[in-house]
C-alpha cells in the first residue's frame, strides 16, 4: 500500500526552522498500531493523519510514542499541504478531531491562521520534582488540560533552561512541560518540554499557544500579541485572544512530497 506523505516545517518562512511535520493523506483509517510505526519510523515530533469526509477532514496526530489530543503545527502543515498540493480552493479548511472537537484553519495571505479552542487552566502548587528537574523555580505554576505551564523571571531565565528529561519524565499525568516569560523582542517566549511524550524539547508547539495566549493577554492586558519559541530551530506566532477560541497564525514551507510504502 502507498500512501502520500509530504513534510513541512511549520510557523516559520524559511526552510529548516520552525517545527516538522508529517502529513499523510489517506483515503480511510489505517489500523491504529500502523500508523503508530508510521511515526515511529519519521522520528519528527508529529505526524498528522487526514481523511476526507465530503468537504472536510478529520485529523489525528501521533508522536514517536504516542497519539495527542491536539497539534498546533501539524494542523497547520496539513492546512498548507491541502492549500498548496491537494487543490483545496477555498479559504479556509475545517478539520474534526475526535478528541479536540471542530478546528478551522483559514488562509491569511501568506500566511495561515488556526482557529483552536483556548485552553482551560488553573493555578497550581508545583509537582513534587518539578523545580528540580527543571533546574529552576517557577514564580507560578499552572495546570491546562494537558500541560503544565512554568512562568519564569525573564526571557533570558527560559533561554537558560536545561531540564533532566530523566527526572522531567516522572512528572506524570500530563503531556509536556510549557516554561514561558514576558519577551524582549515578542511579547512573550516559550519553550516545551515532553519527554513523556517521546519528545525531549518540540521545536515549535501551537497547541501550548492555547494556554499562553489566554494567560498573557490578561497578564499584558491586550488580545492581540507575538510570540517566540526558544528552540534552537525558533518559531514565530502571531496570536489573537477570542475568548474560547484562539487564533494563532503563522507561515509553512513544504520540504518533501513523496510516498511511503507499508
Amino acid at each position: 500500500m502507498k500512501i502520500r506523505m509530504y513534510q513541512v516545517d511549520a510557523f516559520t518562512d524559511k526552510l529548516f526552522g520552525g517545527n516538522p511535520a508529517a502529513v499523510c493523506l489517506l483515503d480511510k483509517w489505517l489500523p491504529e498500531p500502523l500508523m503508530q510505526h508510521i511515526a515511529m519510523e519519521n522520528n519528527l515530533a508529529e505526524t498528522a493523519f487526514l481523511v476526507g469526509t465530503g468537504g472536510s477532514y478529520e485529523i489525528r496526530w501521533f508522536t514517536p510514542a504516542i497519539e495527542v489530543d491536539l497539534c498546533g503545527h501539524s494542523t497547520l502543515a496539513s492546512a498548507h499541504v491541502l492549500f498548496n498540493h491537494g487543490g483545496y480552493s477555498e479559504q479556509e479548511i475545517k478539520f474534526t478531531s475526535r478528541l479536540s472537537g471542530l478546528l478551522k484553519v483559514r488562509r491569511d495571505g501568506d500566511m495561515l491562521t488556526l482557529d483552536f479552542p483556548a485552553d482551560v487552566f488553573e493555578k497550581v502548587a508545583a509537582p513534587a520534582g518539578f523545580s528540580d528537574a527543571l533546574g529552576i523555580e517557577p514564580m507560578e505554576t499552572y495546570r491546562g488540560k494537558t500541560d503544565y505551564m512554568a512562568v519564569l523571571p525573564s526571557e533570558q531565565a527560559v533561554r537558560n533552561v536545561r531540564p533532566d528529561f530523566a527526572a522531567l519524565n516522572n512528572i506524570k499525568g500530563c503531556r509536556g512541560i510549557i516554561v514561558t516569560a514576558e519577551g524582549t523582542a515578542s511579547d512573550f517566549v516559550s519553550r516545551f518540554f515532553a519527554p513523556q511524550s517521546g519528545i525531549n524539547e518540540d521545536p515549535v508547539t501551537g497547541s501550548a499557544h492555547t494556554t499562553l495566549t489566554p494567560y498573557w493577554a490578561d497578564v499584558l492586558g491586550k488580545n492581540e500579541l507575538t510570540g517566540m519559541q526558544l528552540s534552537e530551530r525558533k518559531g514565530h506566532l502571531w496570536c489573537k485572544n477570542n475568548g474560547s477560541r484562539i487564533a494563532i497564525s503563522g507561515h509553512a514551507v513544504t520540504y518533501l512530497q513523496g510516498e511511503i510504502e507499508v
